[in-house]
């Protein structure tokens, strides 16, 4: 996860969303988000 770039990770995020993908997965997309501070731009456009 750490190699994707923010933009990538955030579009991962809402296709892994979209999806219905595994809540384990999401959440680890989650979680690198957070490490990274990027929660306002899945809150603002979920």
């Amino acid at each position: 996860m750490r190699k994707l770039s923010d933009e990538l990770l955030i579009e991962s995020y809402f296709k892994a969303r979209e999806l219905n993908l595994n809540k384990e997965f999401i959440q680890l997309i989650e979680t690198e988000i957070q490490r990274r501070s990027l929660t306002h731009k899945i809150r603002v456009s979920s």
